[in-house]
């Protein structure tokens, strides 16, 4: 670090203290990155917009770091927010990152310093996107809410996330926002700040409206039937424009939900990326199984949860909101809350505010006097607020999706990576497999390729998002993870197979632990040839019972098997 006119000069910038930000920091920390944390605190999302009842979304084994595991890997519960808090603080405090966080510093400015033409389609960037020893970026930061500090990289790793910071606030007519209600109207964002002391206060005895039926406007309406307990409590209503499913628990019809989405077997039943018309032909074949697989869990959701009661089952496929990151894992006391009467639904397109509550398309009213908007955060506006032209308006292709190649590096916006943009669900894990990736490419020990190969690389990821489901403006690669993180690995010179066996390859799902360092060792042990392996299968497949049902299983199976086999022998 240097100082020169009262600019520090560094290596490596990162703009956030979050999940996304402290992987980042570990990664890079041979090069004293300097980390930009708005708040006083590190965690991001988990610090500053959780409830008194948030909880992880994912198995707690599923959300931890390849080289600092939990120290209880128990399964059996979700972790509250705050017990992650102390996971990511003892995590920060191990790997001693807390040197290179700059706390209460926000960026409020971003300016382009390199001269000559901007990155075009004609450019081959082998080489680009990596340190070239001069700054290419200059950060305005703003410390403690009053001075600013000018600093210029070489590397910037933005790590402001989706979430949090600038909360969507739905539009109205004349007459018709929050200015004509005589109650109180409050973001979860806001509500996210209260103690349980003021949250309850604000929610006791009084008529709460919740709009949203998504995890933040569910956990809501569970804080406010729970502070409206007894005779004298009022019921909540949710007002939810578009059922999504929820899961009360990772286990359908008895089997671990991991084995439907999470595993190289299931997946294999999903379109991804480069697969080749082979595998294109297969995914059509097969695509009766991977509908059934979701027509199963749906029919376990009707069965287990009074959807249809309350008329909350959606529309779609349950498919469309796993591949969306959408899927939300159920408190325990919602739905008994709801046949308590603690907690209403109210399905509506359209609202707006009156001065007794809220106004419907269908001329009915509700009264409230608390209105809580569970309408979720504008991630992309952060971005543009502090990036420059022509930078941010780069930020979107025609389809809404923000173009990154191995959802890190845009392919327009030079020597700057994101963390945090492209979903997966398990999110920790994927912003640590891509920071590996990352300092790899840093470092140079692999070229970017061309840009056309990553716009075609970025188109292709798209378009089976939007092939797979309407909401894939939320960017999200659950049904191909695994194809993701081995290409990644690929391009690290790591094997892409992790496990000790074939079985554990197909039936057991990817987790952080699996991509630990050191295990590039791994390209061979535990596997076979490739040629030995589809003997070795074909065998076991023809002693296998010849039932009809059991016949088809088994030759999808077996094709899977010979399909991985080719792809390993293509390693």
């Amino acid at each position: 670090m240097a100082v020169v006119n009262n600019v520090i000069f560094s290596k490596i910038g990162i703009i956030g203290g979050g999940i996304s930000g402290l992987a980042a920091a570990k990664q890079l920390s041979q090069y004293n990155p300097m980390v930009f944390e708005a708040t006083d605190s590190i965690g991001g999302v988990w610090k500053h917009c959780s409830f008194r009842t948030t909880k992880l979304q994912t198995p707690r084994c599923d959300y931890e770091f390849s080289d600092y595991p939990w120290p209880v890997r128990d399964n059996s519960t979700f972790p509250s927010y705050a017990e992650i808090l102390d996971y990511l603080n003892s995590y920060a405090k191990h790997f001693d990152l807390f040197k290179f966080i700059n706390f209460n510093s926000r960026v409020i400015e971003i300016r382009y310093l390199a001269t000559g033409h901007l990155p075009t389609t004609a450019d081959k960037l082998s080489t680009h996107h990596v340190l070239s020893g001069k700054p290419v970026w200059e950060v305005a930061v703003q410390n403690n809410g009053s001075s600013i500090q000018w600093y210029r990289f070489e590397f910037i790793v933005v790590c402001m996330g989706k979430y949090g910071d600038v909360p969507i606030i739905p539009k109205y007519g004349k007459n018709k926002g929050p200015e004509v209600f005589k109650g109180k109207v409050m973001h979860s964002q806001e509500y996210s700040k209260l103690n349980a002391q003021e949250s309850s206060q604000l929610l006791k005895g009084k008529k709460v409206v919740v709009v949203g039926y998504k995890k933040s406007g569910i956990d809501l309406a569970v804080e406010c039937a729970e502070a409206n307990q007894g005779e004298e409590g009022k019921a909540c209503t949710m007002v939810v424009r578009t059922s999504h499913w929820t899961v009360p628990h990772y286990s359908i019809w008895g089997l671990p939900f991991y084995l439907f989405y999470s595993t190289r077997f299931s997946q294999f039943l999903h379109e991804r990326p480069n697969q080749g018309t082979l595998r294109t032909i297969l995914c059509l074949l097969l695509s009766p199984a991977r509908k059934a697989a979701s027509k199963m869990i749906e029919s376990y959701l009707l069965w287990k949860l009074p959807l249809v009661k309350y008329g909350l089952k959606p529309d779609h496929p349950f498919e469309e909101d796993y591949a969306s990151c959408q899927m939300a894992i159920l408190p325990d006391k919602f739905f008994p809350e709801a046949d308590k009467g603690k907690i209403n639904f109210k399905k509506a397109s359209n609202w707006w505010f009156w001065e007794g509550g809220v106004e419907f398309e269908d001329n009915t009213k509700l009264e409230a006097d608390v209105v809580l908007l569970a309408t979720g955060y504008d991630g992309k506006k952060k971005l543009t607020a502090v990036l420059p032209e022509p930078f941010r308006s780069f930020l979107e292709f025609p389809s809404g999706i923000m173009p990154l190649y191995r959802g890190t590096i845009h392919p327009f916006i030079p020597s700057m990576a994101f963390m945090g943009y492209v979903e997966s669900v398990s999110n920790l894990h994927t912003s640590e497999i891509r920071c590996k990736w990352l300092v790899r490419l840093i470092d140079g020990k692999f070229k970017l390729p061309s840009m056309d190969k990553m716009l075609e690389q970025i188109t292709t990821e798209m378009e089976i998002m939007k092939k797979t489901t309407r909401f894939y403006k939320r960017t999200c690669i659950s049904t191909f993870s695994i194809n993701h993180t081995d290409e990644i690995c690929q391009e690290m010179g790591w094997s892409s197979w992790r496990k000790k066996s074939w079985l554990a390859e197909a039936f057991t799902p990817y987790k952080s632990q699996d991509y630990k360092l050191g295990k590039q060792e791994r390209q061979t042990s535990g596997h076979h040839p490739s040629h030995l392996v589809i003997e070795e299968k074909k065998a076991v497949v023809l002693n296998l019972p010849s039932h009809s049902m059991h016949r088809q299983v088994h030759m999808i199976l077996y094709i899977f098997l010979v399909k991985c086999a080719l792809d390993k022998h293509q390693d």
